[in-house]
């Protein structure tokens, strides 16, 4: 686990199916999938999936933490 160098919470990266790494919040979410869903979340597999939190869901995924960083705007490409 590191740090996020602008706001010091600690984060993890997961690659993402484009190969790309992605910083994400610790913390599995359970949600249940849905296009419409108002999550957008990154599965282990590196899959960006939407849906709606479910707590009795099997599915889980992480959040990105470019969406909960409040300085996330400095460390866009």
């Amino acid at each position: 686990m590191s740090k996020c160098k602008s706001c010091g919470k600690s984060i993890n990266w997961l690659r993402l199916k484009t190969g790309k790494w992605n910083p994400v919040d610790p913390g599995k979410i359970p949600y249940k999938p849905d296009k419409n869903g108002k999550l957008t979340l990154i599965t282990i597999d590196g899959e960006v999936v939407r849906g709606n939190l479910d707590i009795m869901s099997h599915h889980y995924g992480f959040q990105s933490h470019f969406a909960t960083c409040p300085d996330a705007d400095q460390h866009r490409r």
